[in-house]
């Protein structure tokens, strides 16, 4: 008996014949796309969170909530995020830099304090909280006002913060220079411009 031609299939035998022939076709392309593509997206981050803290999504799923970093940290900087609705940041420590920032204190006592392993020892250079941004139409040295409330407060000096030959104030960004802005927030809690402050800490 011959074989029987495409065309002596009924509709429902060729639609399955010209799919399985596609499937075959485009496996070994699906495939190696798979192979060259990121098996999970990057979780962003969206709060400043302590000193040390690794990556988001390790974070988030490394973290105690145990508020060990809140009790340990000197001046009050790190809060435990709590929203009406329940998600996974929840119980998570942040930084409200509006509020109070953190100092880079000498002990830096929430890393030592951690006990998950979610905020990791560094040196002082190493934090990377973030990276502050300067927005230079808010500034009141644009209005030529001699501020310089973000420069003198910085712990980390002119390693971190500076004027610029123009008199508008330069952010140093570490992953250039090695040594830079750590994103502590200092500056945003204590610039003077309101309600928007003109400098603000994005999160690493």
């Amino acid at each position: 008996m011959g074989r029987r031609r495409l065309d002596d299939l009924p509709p429902h035998s060729r639609r399955g014949f010209f799919a399985t022939s596609l499937s075959r076709l485009l496996r070994p392309l699906a495939e190696a796309i798979e192979e060259r593509l990121p098996m999970e997206l990057p979780v962003v981050r969206m709060h400043l969170r302590p000193p040390g803290a690794i990556e988001e999504k390790a974070f988030l799923e490394t973290c105690y909530r145990c508020g060990s970093c809140v009790d340990a940290c000197p001046v009050g900087a790190i809060l435990q995020k709590k929203s009406g609705e329940e998600d996974e940041t929840n119980g998570t420590p942040v930084i409200a830099a509006n509020v109070r920032a953190c100092v880079v204190c000498d002990k830096l006592a929430c890393m030592n304090a951690c006990p998950s392993g979610a905020l990791k020892l560094v040196d002082k250079y190493g934090i990377r909280v973030g990276l502050a941004v300067v927005n230079h139409e808010l500034c009141v040295r644009g209005k030529g006002e001699e501020c310089r409330e973000c420069i003198d407060r910085c712990p980390m000096g002119k390693t971190a913060i500076q004027l610029w030959s123009n008199g508008m104030v330069n952010i140093i960004d570490p992953e250039r220079t090695g040594r830079g802005c750590v994103g502590c927030g200092v500056c945003q809690q204590y610039c003077p411009v309101e309600p928007q402050k003109a400098i603000q800490i994005k999160p690493y």
